[in-house]
């Protein structure tokens, strides 16, 4: 640890290093310190890089190959589970309840580790990503019980995904959906699944080369986005709807 490059944090808008000098392990680690600023996280997204780290340790950043991918397309439900959906009365916002969405995640650790890794920092840190227009959630509601939602940071045409919960069971594919057919319809081909694990691969997931995210990245990022609120893009989708939204199956390995 003591040999990675440490950022300053009176620097927000100091360069990373490059990616290529990330270790393979654990795979992906590029640099220590700085801080959570806008400047910094907007920096870090449009390099392919991001946060991750646990309470106690520095601020850990990450661009780790391959990167795990979702086409908007490409999400990948059952034909099951979407026929259970034609009798959902759940709906779909944007951006009516990110700080609830945040919390929620933080209470749902990733798969293989203990603790959450969205410390109270990096929820104040996105709260105020949030308030400026970067960042976004998609909560599924059952009445006014949320029982799903994910979010993430969108930059021009690019959504990068940060993590996703479930209330009760099948509430995070929802969110994953429907936020994907949305980006899919404004014109956002991608969304940054970050790291791998069997549940994203289940949802049609694929791995890309780091070097083909960072030219994806690269071109999306420069173009014109949606800054702002997404509530009124959204406003009350019928879960229901997803049966009749086709889903596209990708294959559970590395794109060439």
């Amino acid at each position: 640890m003591s040999t990675l490059p440490a950022l300053l944090p009176p620097e927000p808008d100091a360069p990373f290093p490059p990616v290529d000098q990330a270790l393979r392990q654990p795979d992906g680690l590029l640099a220590l310190g700085g801080d959570l600023s806008p400047q910094r996280l907007l920096n870090a997204y449009r390099h392919g890089i991001f946060p991750w780290y646990s309470q106690g340790q520095p601020i850990l950043w990450w661009s780790p190959d391959p990167r795990t991918m979702f086409a908007t397309d490409g999400v990948r439900l059952s034909s099951k589970f979407r026929r259970g959906l034609r009798r959902s009365g759940w709906e779909v916002r944007a951006d009516t309840a990110f700080a609830q969405v945040v919390h929620a995640c933080a209470e749902s650790p990733r798969p293989g580790q203990r603790g959450t890794w969205i410390t109270r920092e990096m929820r104040a840190a996105y709260e105020r990503m949030h308030e400026l227009g970067h960042a976004h959630s998609f909560e599924v509601f059952d009445g006014e019980r949320l029982v799903g939602g994910i979010y993430g940071v969108a930059i021009g045409r690019m959504f990068f995904g940060e993590s996703m919960f479930s209330a009760v069971s099948g509430g995070s594919k929802v969110a994953l959906a429907v936020l994907a057919h949305h980006l899919h319809d404004w014109g956002f081909p991608l969304i940054d699944a970050q790291v791998e694990n069997d549940h994203l691969l289940s949802l049609g997931a694929r791995l890309w080369p780091r070097p083909r995210f960072l030219a994806a990245v690269a071109e999306l990022t420069a173009q014109p986005g949606i800054v702002g609120p997404w509530t009124a893009h959204v406003a009350g989708w019928p879960a229901a709807r997803l049966a009749d939204v086709p889903g596209h199956a990708g294959p559970l390995q590395a794109d060439p």
